[in-house]
């Protein structure tokens, strides 16, 4: 039934291979021999099969557990170096038809106030969150076909592209809504978005047909066949995502490198991103069904083993994590985060009365952006605000060929300084602009083309004197 190259979700996602990796993993979680020749193939920076990293996942050595998070990490500076690229989430509704029992979304959810997004809305929203420095949003929304048309999608990534307010401007909006056609996803490219985001929330058929008892999504195929056809429309650029405290981690795990594995192998390129959300308190949930049921710590070791997989997929970890979680899995892999989120309909612009919540999750880091922005410096990462990949077309096999032979660091940390001081002279606190100033200039020995590095000199005065938008 496996097949890599199988355009059906289940066959590339096959059940009984990952019941066999998963009793392989367990199997060999101790075996010393296989786990050093793992980490070894590790090392080439070339990426780990499904049934490797799931091992490494159940490694109970402690000598090799501290020898996998050491490589994590020095993978992530191989391929990402110290930024971090900074991103919001903006709801347009929470209308929805689908019956998923995990989100205060589902049709029956009579407590949460249902809530559309006017255009007008969306330029004051989207106002909201320039003059913060955002640059970058992932657009979500409920699946509903009336309330939510592609149209209406479309319509709402032509005005935020369009809002321009002081310095500011969204230079790349990622898309995060339904499963849908190849068709609708070619006018989605037509309209210039970034990446397109779906999570799988599980990829186990029999849990996950259960967690969607009513609507569309109900339909696994459907749903986990998504990218291939988010592809056939032209979408170069794809991200995955599993909600772990739904169903197995280990399982989703596994799930999720297959269908990682899939797309390299199907497509040509894998996914841009992955993330790892938890599931969080929400309403109408109740509590004692999903639970979060993975520590701290088993997170750790997933993004640990996730970035040592997948060495060239860009990570995210959400404002569903606390700041002290967050702090622990930047080093471990991940290469974006939110900052300063809503996950209501809403609430940029005005914060959203109780009575009216229409939430989707708790959130855990409630920090302003320029507090996470001090943060993240202080640590030693550059935030980025940097889009130019995008803008400049290198994206889907363009931006991967880049990434994996180490290139791409001549544009995106001088990108990343650039649009670092873009931040720090429209938007940042003085002491956050001091901070700033100082790690810019001690960053700019990183960069070694002596010719780049004066560029960017000259580009950070400028920017210094009022002039935005350098890009190499």
């Amino acid at each position: 039934m496996y097949n890599v190259m199988s355009p059906k979700a289940e066959e590339f996602i096959s059940h009984e291979e990952i019941l066999e990796s998963l009793a392989y993993a367990e199997k060999n979680k101790n075996n010393r021999e296989l786990i050093d020749g793992i980490l070894a193939k590790a090392r080439e920076r070339k990426g780990l099969s499904h049934r490797e990293a799931a091992v490494l996942l159940d490694c109970e050595l402690e000598d090799k557990n501290q020898e996998i998070y050491a490589l994590a990490e020095q993978i992530k500076k191989d391929f990402y170096g110290n930024r971090i690229v900074m991103f919001a989430p903006l709801y347009l509704s929470n209308y929805c038809i689908n019956g998923c029992e995990y989100c205060p979304y589902h049709l029956k959810n009579k407590h949460i106030a249902r809530k559309k997004l006017t255009q007008e809305e969306i330029v004051k929203e989207v106002t909201a969150l320039q003059d913060m420095g955002h640059k970058r949003l992932a657009l979500e929304a409920g699946e509903d076909p009336v309330n939510n048309p592609i149209e209406y999608i479309l319509e709402s990534i032509k005005t935020i592209y369009g809002i321009k307010h002081k310095n500011g401007a969204i230079r790349r909006v990622n898309v995060n809504i339904a499963a849908t056609t190849v068709e609708n996803y070619r006018k989605l490219k037509e309209a210039g978005i970034g990446t397109y985001i779906l999570f799988q929330e599980t990829y186990n058929k029999e849990s996950y047909e259960k967690l969607h008892p009513t609507g569309p999504k109900h339909d696994y195929a459907y749903h986990t066949e998504a990218m291939d056809r988010a592809m056939d429309g032209g979408i170069d650029d794809v991200g995955l995502g599993v909600l772990y405290g739904l169903n197995n981690y280990r399982y989703d795990f596994t799930g999720i490198l297959m269908h990682a594995e899939h797309l390299e192998a199907y497509k040509g390129v894998g996914p841009h991103t992955i993330s790892v959300p938890r599931l969080r308190r929400a309403d109408d949930i109740d509590p004692d069904v999903f639970d979060n049921g993975i520590t701290d710590e088993t997170f750790e070791k997933i993004v640990a083993c996730i970035r040592i997989a997948v060495p060239y997929t860009g990570m995210i970890v959400s404002t569903r994590e606390s700041q002290s979680c967050r702090e622990k899995v930047l080093h471990l892999g991940i290469s974006q985060i939110s900052g300063a989120s809503r996950t209501s309909v809403g609430g940029y612009a005005e914060p959203e009365p109780e009575e009216e919540n229409s939430a989707q999750f708790d959130v855990s880091d409630n920090r302003t952006l320029d507090e996470v922005v001090q943060w993240l410096m202080k640590m030693g990462y550059v935030p980025s605000f940097c889009t130019a990949c995008y803008r400049e077309g290198r994206t889907g096999d363009r931006f991967m060929s880049l990434l994996k032979s180490g290139q791409i660091v001549n544009c995106c940390h001088p990108n990343a300084l650039m649009t670092l001081k873009e931040y720090l002279e429209d938007y940042a606190a003085e002491e956050t602009r001091e901070i700033g100033d100082k790690l810019i200039a001690k960053e700019m020995d990183v960069i070694t083309n002596p010719k780049v590095k004066e560029r960017v000199k000259e580009y950070l005065a400028n920017i210094h004197n009022g002039e935005r938008d350098f890009r190499f």
